[in-house]
């Protein structure tokens, strides 16, 4: 080859590689992850509209990259089979309240609430900065899931009776629907304590299945209708003074996930996760006074010797459960020194200042 021949050609390569250099690169295409979600709750109510309305966020935000399809409980498999779909694929997440899965783990329940626990803000300071989110995605991930919460109920109702309750005798004896670890302390009491999902509390009660049952609050109660059969109405919710409503991922379908639609899940979360204590707050009150005044509901305080019996049963029998496994004692052990930290403020700050504003 003559030298001016070549000279020429690699001039002639050397063009076309700085042209191809200007030109854009293509775009890398990013997965799309699409994914069912299945609930343990109804589609309309407070709980219904939480998980659609997180749904609608996070299919916006992540601009087709993550589309969340959400069915209600019975839609695609019963409410309390939430966590079998989810852990066996069927489904990628699911969205419930942790106490529903006890028959999967005895730490899970305490995720939910724990009696004369922590109120809800305690409880969102427990999970973000208490190391609460650290320890319950122990509990998830050993069942093959991943953990957000998404949602705060705020302070229950102590539930709706048939007649009047006034010492822990009047309880011996009655079918009552209270789950979690609220739940374990009535057993002991002589209470046969029953679980079913929220859809079938009002059946229940219409049945005679049950004798009595804890929902909510009534911001949810009053459309459960609730009050149609029992006119006797409880409080404190000194079994749920707060609880959690969780969303629960396959393990593996979170991993595949790209770090920045992980963090988009996380953040969505967290804000929904205040957007429905906010909503709680805002409507409880406003349903209280239509359960008084239209539907002559009668709001009766347990009193305080049967309060006392409940929380001198709460101390004995739930470090008991807690000691049955090391996830059990490790979350147990972690809310009552985050509740030690907080009762001193807490009296200082809102207790006092609620006394004041009387």
């Amino acid at each position: 080859m003559k030298r001016r021949d070549f000279i020429s050609g690699a001039a002639g390569v050397a063009a076309a590689t700085a042209a191809a250099a200007s030109f854009p690169k293509p775009a890398i295409a990013k997965a799309r992850h699409q994914w069912i979600v299945t609930t343990a709750f109804g589609k309309t109510g407070l709980l219904g509209d939480n998980i659609a309305n997180f749904a609608k966020f996070i299919n916006k935000a992540a601009e087709g990259r993550l589309e969340l399809k959400v069915y209600a409980g019975g839609e695609l498999v019963p409410p309390f089979e939430a966590f079998d779909a989810v852990q066996n694929g069927t489904a990628q997440m699911g969205y419930g309240a942790p106490y529903y899965w006890k028959g999967k783990s005895e730490a899970i329940q305490f995720v939910s609430s724990m009696p004369f626990g922590l109120t809800a803000q305690e409880q969102n300071a427990w999970l973000y900065f208490g190391g609460g989110n650290e320890i319950s995605n122990k509990i998830y991930n050993a069942l093959g899931c991943h953990f957000l919460p998404l949602g705060n109920t705020g302070n229950q109702m102590g539930g709706w009776f048939r007649k009047e309750i006034k010492a822990a005798g009047d309880l011996k004896g009655l079918k009552f629907r209270m789950p979690g670890l609220g739940g374990e302390i009535l057993g002991s009491l002589g209470v046969t304590v029953v679980n079913t999902p929220g859809g079938e509390v009002l059946s229940s009660l219409a049945s005679g299945a049950v004798d009595g049952t804890e929902w909510v609050g009534p911001a949810l109660d009053l459309g459960f209708g609730l009050y149609k059969v029992c006119q006797y109405y409880y409080y404190p919710g000194w079994h749920e003074p707060s609880s959690i409503t969780d969303a629960f991922i396959n393990l593996d379908a979170w991993n595949k996930l790209e770090d920045d639609l992980k963090d988009l899940l996380d953040k969505g979360a967290q804000a929904y996760n205040a957007r429905l204590l906010a909503q709680f707050q805002a409507n409880n009150n406003i349903a209280l006074q239509k359960l008084i005044k239209d539907h002559s509901v009668q709001l009766k305080y347990f009193g305080d010797e049967l309060v006392g019996v409940f929380r001198k049963r709460a101390d004995e029998l739930i470090p008991e459960i807690a000691g049955k496994d090391p996830l059990s004692k490790e979350i147990y052990e972690s809310l009552i020194a985050f509740r030690k930290t907080m009762v001193e403020w807490s009296n200082y700050s809102e207790a006092a200042f609620m006394q004041s504003r009387v």
